[in-house]
């Protein structure tokens, strides 16, 4: 699980070389980077929620605990360490009710859509589809029309203000191209960012979200995993533990091209029944 380490978006950033992002403090949260852009190819959100973590600590993992230690533990007065509460800060050192809360935690990227708006709205061919099923900016060829930006269903792209281009993750398209994982998934502590055939990781992942709800964590689900979605499933798939929409993730994403092909067939009918009515108009003008 993820504990909001940043260590992937530190690994991103020095592996890619991307500018800071301003770290400006937002006020909002402990997260500084807020989203995804053309400076933030990786972005741990920390969602705050004021309940309780529940069975989601004690029932993951399975521990011998001395019963000595089990009842100090039982009979010992809990404390509150001062962390955020619901309401505004008063400085003082407040209950245990203040620990009514959760964190949230999850590191966002580049979906890597099987089937990608941005490639579709591409007019350069800088977006291309690799021989791994990722999918890459080449910012050599990049034009900065933005084209890609609204396109993507996820808000993933951003322009780079200095140089007008689009940048998004590449999923470190040089790391794998010699065999080696992406920066993110290498640097991660706790294995919360896995990187492999996309099979044996749905496998995987399957078990995992068996495992949680088994602890009592009814509301964990899997984002991203089902080809059958409205983008033909993602390369990057998550874990989640509440609503899509709590992580700031759409609930239901939609390829924004799916009704392109109609849409250019409406035209013609138009176009043709337009050319209709003048070519009619005009041999009316002839014989009057």
């Amino acid at each position: 699980m993820c504990i909001g380490c940043k260590a992937c978006e530190v690994a991103c950033k020095e592996w890619n070389a991307i500018p800071d992002d301003g770290l400006a403090f937002t006020g909002m949260s402990y997260d500084n980077t807020v989203g995804l852009g053309a400076n933030t190819w990786r972005h741990v959100a920390f969602v705050e929620q004021p309940r309780r973590l529940g069975r989601q600590q004690a029932g993951l993992v399975t521990m011998d605990v001395p019963a000595e230690t089990a009842a100090q533990a039982r009979a010992r007065e809990p404390r509150s360490l001062g962390m955020p509460a619901p309401g505004p800060p008063d400085g003082q050192v407040g209950t245990a009710r203040d620990m009514d809360f959760r964190w949230l935690m999850a590191s966002d990227v580049c979906k890597h859509c099987t089937e990608a708006a941005c490639l579709d709205v591409c007019p350069t061919g800088s977006l291309f589809r690799t021989e791994f099923g990722t999918v890459v900016v080449q910012e050599d060829i990049c034009n900065g029309c933005g084209y890609c930006v609204p396109a993507c269903p996820y808000g993933v792209l951003g322009k780079r203000e200095n140089d007008g281009r689009i940048w998004k993750c590449t999923l470190c398209y040089d790391r794998l191209g010699v065999g080696q994982e992406p920066a993110c998934a290498k640097s991660c502590p706790t294995d919360s960012i896995q990187f492999g055939e996309l099979d044996e990781l749905r496998e995987r992942a399957s078990r995992r979200l068996g495992q949680l709800r088994e602890a009592g964590v009814g509301s964990a689900r899997l984002y991203g995993h089902d080809p059958r979605d409205g983008v033909g499933g993602t390369g990057a798939f998550f874990l989640l533990l509440d609503e899509p929409e709590v992580y700031g993730l759409p609930p239901d994403p939609v390829v924004t091209t799916r009704d392109l092909p109609s849409m250019w067939r409406h035209v013609a009918v138009a176009a043709t029944a337009l050319l209709a009515g003048v070519a009619a108009v005009a041999a009316w003008k002839e014989r009057v």
